[in-house]
């Protein structure tokens, strides 16, 4: 399999203590985007190019190699007489010799685009850079090993930068004869319009909480509360590993706490949680401190507009929620506010604010938000 990539360096696409998506055996839920491929497939109307979208950790990855396995390993209908019947799933054994080319990204009718390395090629580049978009022309430029279908997954389309952009646009207004293009992209609405339009979509969904559990364990590790990991997770694998990493759901159920005494809230649990996150190697835990935080915020104002909570993410979340956005003037506020915080958390980080000092302007916000909303 061609590659920009040298063994020396982190793959970037591969998620901290789950497999490749290469590497993933069976992928979980998504069953209505599998059946528009393989309908698409039988019926002789394979698109060259598919755009597979949806929020981050959701099987995108998953989904495309699993659909260049079936590809590459599928015999060609040439028509005739013994040509094999059409194919009723995408599954193919992990034992093929194809699939074991690919898990070992050796397959030749296959090309991976991704980040490789910078200019200096002393570290991963922070975007797809324009050389390795011809590369992958220069590899269209050669004959498939057998002279049959060839592949290509970029991932992500999202890490492109501008140049990189109009390469790869190039080779979609007129790709190579038998090539398929899957196109992997987290926030589509950032693509160039024109290679949106070139490419098919399959959408994929958050995942419901069994078909969590069972991809989390297919990745090694079990969670006790598969529903409150979804709702925190957002439906996705990906996140929901980083959330067990960090102690995510111990986290929520902190900030839970903390926001149960509102109006005014505990001071020595404010100024406890506050330093979530400090010190050097503990940037990450931050991070999903904020994002807790505006998780928070996105349900307060939720639950205000629907009238209703959503299922629980910790113990108590669900009268919190209903004391603090019994309508929908309060979610307004709420909504309001999580624009705001955001606005200024990433003000923040971009000066280097004391995470800490941070964080506490965020609850100090949210208490000051709640005060005034229980004095109407």
């Amino acid at each position: 399999m061609p590659s920009v990539f040298l063994d020396d360096f982190p793959e970037p696409d591969r998620i901290e203590g789950a497999p490749h998506p290469r590497e993933t055996a069976h992928l979980y839920g998504h069953a209505a985007a599998q059946a528009d491929f393989l309908a698409s497939y039988r019926a002789g109307r394979l698109h060259h190019a598919w755009l597979i979208t949806g929020p981050r950790g959701l099987g995108k990855a998953t989904l495309a190699w699993k659909l260049a396995r079936f590809l590459l390993a599928t015999p060609a209908d040439d028509g005739g007489m013994f040509a094999p019947p059409p194919p009723e799933t995408l599954d193919i054994p992990a034992d093929h010799p194809v699939a074991r080319r690919i898990a070992a990204l050796s397959e030749p009718r296959l090309y991976l685009l991704r980040r490789g390395l910078n200019e200096s090629e002393k570290a991963v580049a922070q975007d797809i850079l324009v050389k390795e978009v011809r590369l992958l022309k220069e590899y269209f430029a050669l004959s498939a090993a057998d002279g049959g279908r060839r592949v290509a997954i970029v991932d992500s389309a999202d890490d492109m930068n501008v140049s990189a952009a109009n390469a790869l646009l190039k080779l979609l207004e007129e790709p190579p004869g038998n090539v398929t293009f899957f196109l992997i992209s987290h926030q589509p609405s950032r693509l160039l319009p024109t290679i949106r339009s070139r490419c098919r979509e399959l959408r994929l969904s958050p995942l419901a909480a069994g078909d969590m559990a069972a991809a989390l364990d297919q990745a090694g590790t079990a969670i006790d509360d598969a529903q409150a990991m979804a709702e925190l997770a957002g439906g996705s694998v990906g996140e929901a590993l980083r959330m067990i990493h960090l102690d995510g759901l111990e986290l929520y159920g902190k900030l839970v706490t903390l926001l149960g005494a509102l109006p005014r809230m505990d001071r020595p649990r404010l100024l406890t949680l506050a330093e979530t996150g400090t010190g050097k190697g503990n940037e990450a835990k931050f991070d999903l401190m904020v994002s807790l935080i505006d998780l928070m915020l996105a349900r307060l104002a939720r639950a205000g507009t629907l009238g209703m909570t959503p299922p629980e993410a910790a113990q108590g979340e669900a009268a919190l929620l209903a004391r603090l956005s019994p309508d929908p003037w309060a979610a307004r506020a709420w909504a309001d506010l999580a624009q705001s915080l955001s606005a200024r958390a990433r003000r923040g980080k971009a000066v280097n604010l004391d995470p800490a000092a941070l964080l506490m302007d965020m609850f100090l916000q949210i208490e000051q938000t709640a005060a005034m909303l229980a004095a109407r």
